[in-house]
């Protein structure tokens, strides 16, 4: 099968121009199949308070009312996947951006809670695997942003990060998938005050070893428990490390790979 890699981006490189435009060079040059999924970023959040629209969050999740989700959809599916497609195009990279709701690429439901209401925040259901393999096949690279919908006309904000997880199970099937998350360590630290101590390699027993030991902060935990459940369903490898480093992330000279064995 051929190769396909995910590489899903957040606020750490977005709210960096400097950072995203060198990311997007090295992003480009990458000679295989390649999906990026973007997060949002400190925008939205700005322009919410420019336009007085409160924004709350909880566990660091926004909290999206109806004033927000337009807020969101504009800066998410709007400026910022324009700009990086426009940026890859300059690179000689063939993207294409896309919501949920083009060609019904991520179906999703409004997320149901027993104590709290999320607002239109999104879960994920399907993901239109056909559609992304035709555009791959074309010689397209799809940049998703996080915005989905429900199929009855409600647009929904949805985790950057369980969009690449859900992408990347869908085409696990088509292609030998490649899943990287970028954050802004080097990697899943044993240490988390001390960026050198990046676990090179990690499996699932060794995971659990790690996390029954209290070895693991509490912020990595759902991003490795995306990772192993990517893992279980089709994905081949997953990394996790700093966007600016991509090139040496794929090499397997940074930052953390997990996989099977």
């Amino acid at each position: 099968m051929d190769k396909l890699i995910i590489i899903k981006i957040g606020g750490n490189i977005i709210d960096d121009e400097n950072k995203l435009l060198l990311f997007l060079k090295n992003f480009a040059a990458i000679d295989t199949h390649k999906i990026l999924v973007h997060g949002g970023g400190k925008l939205a959040t700005r322009l919410a308070g420019q336009m007085n629209t409160p924004q709350q969050l909880v566990d660091g999740r926004r909290i999206t009312d109806a004033e927000t989700l337009k807020i969101v959809t504009m800066v998410y599916a709007g400026y910022i996947n324009k700009n990086i497609v426009a940026q890859l195009q300059a690179n000689g990279c063939n993207a294409i951006g896309l919501t949920g709701a083009d060609g019904n690429a991520i179906l999703a439901h409004k997320r149901v809670h027993p104590t709290m209401d999320y607002g239109f925040v999104g879960d994920v259901d399907a993901v239109h695997a056909s559609l992304l393999t035709t555009l791959l096949g074309q010689g397209l690279c799809p940049v998703l942003s996080p915005i989905t919908h429900d199929k009855k006309g409600q647009l929904l904000n949805t985790n950057a990060d369980t969009i690449a997880q859900e992408t990347a199970k869908a085409l696990g099937s088509f292609y030998d998938t490649e899943l990287i998350y970028s954050f802004e360590k080097n990697g899943v630290l044993l240490d988390i005050d001390n960026e050198n101590s990046v676990i090179k390699k990690l499996n699932l027993a060794y995971y659990r070893e790690l996390k029954n030991e209290g070895k693991i902060f509490a912020g990595m935990i759902p991003k490795l428990d995306n990772a192993f459940s990517a893992l279980q369903n089709g994905v081949k490898k997953v990394i996790i490390g700093k966007a600016e480093e991509i090139q040496l992330l794929l090499s397997g000279d940074k930052g953390t790979s997990i996989s099977h064995d």
